[in-house]
């Protein structure tokens, strides 16, 4: 049987096209495109942009070309943060399923967290008992906290780099105020967020990121010309590294940053906020260092076909 997820993102669509049999998974097809769906998108207004959603649908169209050639029996299709809270997600929905014949579901928070966690400890192999992943998207940022590998809470914020991208550092070279403003936010975010989530922080927590920003950062500490999967899972990323290419990358123009190697196109804006998230959640945590894995939401809706 040949089984395809999706994971439509509010920067990114992935989808990931593989030959199932006897539960054991070959890959046949792996892409990703930043379609930037929540461009645009406010709390106040909750609307994604019809540009946004063109966009989009372009990218479900080509989706859709490589699901027939590949002759897919099932698909799953997940939409998560943007779609979830818009006031036109419904709208973007049937107009996708319309023009590019692929049936998209809208998850819970407790859904896309617990999926996420699934990919992530496929991908990554840990000892401790107890970890937190945090899935840095586009319109928001999960926190699952692990027990034993069993999912023991969910915190989701309001911690989505392309929203922070637009409010706060939209400028080609943010000013040094935007930056402070900007850090001071997600620091008082996380801080106000994961108040109560004490039992998990110390020696004994293994931090693990997954999505976009950390496998980017982990691509540009290792001067990748081309994204290496297999180098980036499980790549640890320690906090000095983080504000070195946070400090060098801040200095640069966005397409000077497009320079840097490892640094996909599409992120170049982006990227600053979800650096500063990573380092504020080590400071949360008291840690020095996170685990980037590569496998996360795609993967575990790609689990949960064949179970």
């Amino acid at each position: 049987m040949r089984i395809a997820s999706l994971d439509l993102g509010t920067n990114t669509f992935r989808i990931l096209i593989c030959e199932s049999k006897d539960k054991q998974l070959k890959k046949l097809y792996i892409n990703r495109v930043i379609t930037r769906l929540g461009g645009g998108f406010t709390k106040e207004g909750r609307i994604i942009t019809e540009e946004a959603i063109e966009r989009s649908i372009g990218i479900l169209k080509q989706f859709s070309q490589m699901i027939e050639k590949y002759s897919v029996d099932r698909v799953r299709a997940i939409a998560t943060s943007v779609v979830r809270e818009s006031l036109n997600g419904d709208e973007f929905i049937k107009r996708a399923k319309h023009e590019s014949g692929i049936g998209i579901e809208v998850v819970s928070c407790d859904e896309e967290a617990r999926l996420t966690v699934e990919g992530v400890l496929q991908s990554i192999s840990i000892d401790s008992r107890y970890h937190v992943i945090f899935d840095i998207g586009g319109g928001s940022t999960e926190y699952s906290f692990i027990d034993n590998k069993k999912i023991v809470d969910v915190v989701s914020t309001h911690l989505g780099v392309v929203h922070l991208t637009e409010n706060y550092s939209n400028n080609d070279i943010p000013s040094d105020s935007s930056i402070k403003r900007l850090t001071e936010h997600i620091e008082n975010t996380i801080n106000s967020d994961l108040a109560t989530k004490t039992k998990h922080r110390g020696e004994d927590v293994n931090l693990i990121a997954t999505a976009g920003t950390p496998t980017t950062v982990a691509a540009i500490e290792m001067g990748l010309d081309n994204y290496n999967s297999d180098l980036v899972n499980g790549f640890i990323l320690r906090k000095e590294m983080l504000i070195r290419i946070f400090e060098k990358l801040n200095g640069l123009s966005e397409n000077e940053r497009l320079k840097v190697k490892g640094l996909e196109k599409g992120r170049e804006d982006v990227i600053i906020p979800g650096i500063l998230i990573i380092l504020k959640t080590m400071d949360r945590f008291l840690k020095d260092q996170v685990i980037v894995s590569d496998g996360g939401l795609l993967e575990g809706t790609l689990s949960s076909i064949i179970n």
